[in-house]
């Protein structure tokens, strides 16, 4: 892994399961080889080799990176911080004016013009100092001014700085309980002050976040491990816990056997 200001090189020779899962600025990234499998609890998205995508800001997300046949799994991703795109459409003059996508990841139609531009990159990795991080601003302006000639409907995601609106909080938690996340940014996601998402957490549940979380998490591994036949191994990182140490004390203590036993 390589990185240059907000602009990562990324490089694996094994399946890798991502522990990032949650997005706070949008993405820009390029698929160099391998392929990158997308999941926001509502819709599975694959970048494949050669394919460009963004990835929208403030999303709950699970990656898995996949190299290839005897490949190795590479990219090329820049982050598009909201400070830079305030910045950005105070510059150019851009603004709001539709309904954005509801996707949590577009996909970005390929183009000669982005192609050209990812591959310009690489000289830039190994550049420090103030005068190189000036430079790599105006690659990343150079990379905004081509998305936005090639799909001129991102400036509607891309400049869209509103925060999370009040959501159905039930509906939300059963959705995205498998997601390893802080309460906090729980209750951020569902458009909430902490100490409102508690309030209102304990009024529908009649518990507290944390004792639900893993009750539930534990509930969905029990399921996994004995009716879809999934190794602990496996279902620890998909259902939200952070080790398999860990998930197996907890799985014995709710269950009364081991995980591996079950």
């Amino acid at each position: 892994m390589v990185s240059s200001n907000n602009i990562l090189y990324s490089c694996y020779v094994t399946r890798n399961l991502s522990n990032e899962q949650f997005i706070p600025e949008h993405i820009f990234l390029y698929q160099l080889s391998g392929s990158l499998i997308i999941n926001d609890a509502n819709k599975e998205y694959i970048v494949k080799t050669g394919e460009f995508c963004l990835a929208k800001r403030n999303r709950l997300a699970k990656y898995i990176k996949l190299p290839p046949e005897n490949g190795e799994y590479k990219t090329i991703s820049i982050s598009l911080t909201q400070n830079f795109l305030r910045d950005f459409s105070r510059e150019f003059g851009y603004t709001v004016n539709d309904i954005t996508n509801e996707d949590a990841v577009i996909k970005i139609k390929t183009d000669r013009l982005l192609e050209k531009y990812v591959h310009s990159l690489s000289p830039y990795f190994d550049l420090d100092g103030q005068e190189n991080e000036d430079l790599l601003l105006l690659k990343t302006k150079e990379a905004v001014l081509l998305l936005l000639k090639t799909n001129p409907d991102l400036k509607n995601i891309l400049f869209d700085f509103s925060e999370p609106g009040k959501v159905d909080l039930e509906a939300f938690m059963n959705r995205n309980f498998r997601f390893n996340i802080s309460i906090e940014r729980f209750g951020y996601m569902s458009g909430r002050s902490l100490t409102t998402f508690k309030r209102d957490f304990e009024k529908i549940f009649h518990t507290t976040p944390g004792r639900w979380l893993v009750r539930k998490r534990l509930e969905e591994a029990y399921y996994l491990i004995t009716k879809k036949s999934m190794k602990p191994s496996d279902v620890y990182l998909e259902v939200g816990f952070e080790d398999l140490s860990h998930f197996s004390y907890a799985f014995k203590k709710e269950f009364g056997v081991a995980p591996s036993k079950a």
